[in-house]
């Protein structure tokens, strides 16, 4: 490996570590905003199998993110607002 390269992963591991223990801020925070399901499924006009079928997921996980008790991850979660 490269001298360079491995001093910058050197240092910005130390600066994670630093912003770990509280000791520095980061530089940008990103926030991610669940999408509503039930709103999102209503807009496109499918059934709730039919857009769980489109996303590739059980009935039921789609009406777990409906019921808000628990929200969709990964691919399924697909945006975020301000910094990404």
């Amino acid at each position: 490996m490269d001298k360079t390269l491995f001093d910058d992963l050197v240092g910005s591991l130390k600066e994670a570590k630093a912003i770990a223990k509280g000791r520095a801020k980061p530089s940008r925070r990103f926030e991610l905003i669940a999408p509503d399901a039930k709103a999102v499924r209503e807009q496109t006009g499918l059934s709730q199998s039919e857009f769980a079928k489109l996303m590739r997921v059980s009935v039921k996980t789609l009406q777990n993110w409906e019921q808000r008790r628990r929200n969709p991850t990964g691919p399924a979660a697909g945006r975020c607002p301000g910094v990404c």
